[in-house]
């Protein structure tokens, strides 16, 4: 698996590519906060990590609303229905998980929802942040509450200036 370290205003994310796909994507607490787990890691960077890190800049800079990357979360089917379901929450707005739930046609399932939204692997690309509680609170992100104030505010900023 190659990894590789990006920067951005929110602090740094760890990418993981297996040279066909991105695996993983995670925020750090600082850039020296990772500890490899026992998968055999390359260091090396590969064509995703670099179309990922482009993608990147481009989201950071406003220029880009959508992610286009091969993408391979692993996680339960469930899980991954869900996460593809938070690949199609546009770009500066949120739903609830209630909502969510109901997209995916199990409109009682909102906690199996938020808890596959909370094992999201690839942070950032698979938009979890956008996904919060009925009542409009920020309820839960693995990265931080205001990590995910800060992700949605800089979305809402972004969106505004485009109307």
């Amino acid at each position: 698996m190659n990894y590789q370290l990006y920067e951005s205003f929110l602090g740094p994310l760890l990418l993981f590519s297996d040279g066909s796909a991105l695996k993983r994507v995670t925020f750090l607490a600082s850039r020296h906060d990772f500890i490899p787990d026992d998968e055999p890691l390359s260091g090396e960077s590969d064509a995703i990590l670099t179309a990922a890190c482009q993608q990147l800049d481009e989201w950071f800079s406003g220029m880009r609303r959508n992610f286009d990357l091969p993408l391979a979360p692993e996680g339960t089917p469930f899980q991954k229905e869900v996460w593809k379901a938070l690949q199609t929450i546009p770009y500066g707005t949120t739903c609830s998980y209630g909502e969510l739930a109901g997209q995916l046609g199990r409109p009682s399932a909102s906690r199996a929802v938020g808890a596959a939204n909370g094992c999201n692997p690839i942070a950032l690309i698979i938009p979890c942040h956008r996904v919060i509680g009925a009542d409009g609170s920020l309820t839960g992100y693995a990265f931080g509450i205001e990590r995910k104030q800060k992700l949605l505010n800089f979305e809402a900023q972004l969106q505004l200036s485009l109307i």
